[in-house]
C-alpha cells in the first residue's frame, strides 16, 4: 500500500510544476505583448507630437495673419492725416473747378487704396452711437434725433474687420 500512496504523490508533484509554470507565464508578459505595449506607447507619442505640430502650425498662421493686419492698420493710420486734409479741402468752397476735380480724384484714389487694403470708413450722422467704435467728444439735446444717435461727425473712423484703426470723433444727441 505504500507504493499506491507514493504514486498519487508523484502525480501531484508534476501538476504543481505545470501550474507553477502556467502562473509564471501569466505573470511575465511575453515578448510579443511587450512589443505591442511599446508600439502602442510610441504610437500615442507620435499622435501627441502630430497634434502639437498641428497646433503650432495653426497658431503661427494666426500670428502671421494678425501681424499682417496690424501692419496694414499702422500703414493706413499714417495716411489718415492726408485723408483728413483732403476731406477738409473738398469741403471748402472754390471757384477753381480744375483744383476741385484734382482733389476729388486724389481722394477717390486714396479711398480705393484703403478699400483694397480692407479698411472700411464709418461714422455718419444718424447712426447709433457705439462706444467701441466712436469717441463722443460732445453731447447735445435734440428732440429730432433719438437717444444715443450721432448728431455730427468731426472725424471719420476706420477699421479693418473688427480691429479699429481710428475711432470716429462724434457729437452724440440726448
Amino acid at each position: 500500500m505504500a507504493k499506491k500512496e507514493k504514486k498519487p504523490q508523484q502525480e501531484a508533484a508534476p501538476e504543481t510544476e505545470e501550474t507553477a509554470a502556467e502562473e509564471a507565464k501569466t505573470e511575465e508578459p511575453s515578448e510579443l505583448e511587450l512589443a505591442q505595449e511599446a508600439l502602442a506607447k510610441e504610437h500615442e507619442n507620435y499622435l501627441r507630437l502630430a497634434a502639437e505640430y498641428d497646433n503650432f502650425r495653426k497658431r503661427s498662421q494666426r500670428e502671421r495673419d494678425a501681424l499682417y493686419t496690424d501692419i496694414k492698420a499702422e500703414t493706413i493710420g499714417k495716411f489718415l492725416p492726408v485723408f483728413d486734409n483732403l476731406l477738409r479741402a473738398l469741403e471748402q468752397p472754390t471757384a477753381d473747378e480744375a483744383y476741385k476735380k484734382g482733389v476729388e480724384l486724389t481722394m477717390n484714389g486714396l479711398r480705393e487704396i484703403f478699400t483694397a487694403l480692407g479698411a472700411s470708413e464709418y461714422g455718419e450722422a444718424g447712426e447709433p452711437f457705439d462706444p467701441e467704435k466712436h469717441n463722443a467728444v460732445m453731447h447735445c439735446e435734440d428732440e429730432a434725433l433719438g437717444e444715443n444717435v450721432i448728431a455730427e461727425v468731426f472725424q471719420k473712423g476706420f477699421a479693418i474687420g473688427d480691429k479699429v484703426i481710428r475711432f470716429a470723433m462724434v457729437k452724440v444727441a440726448n
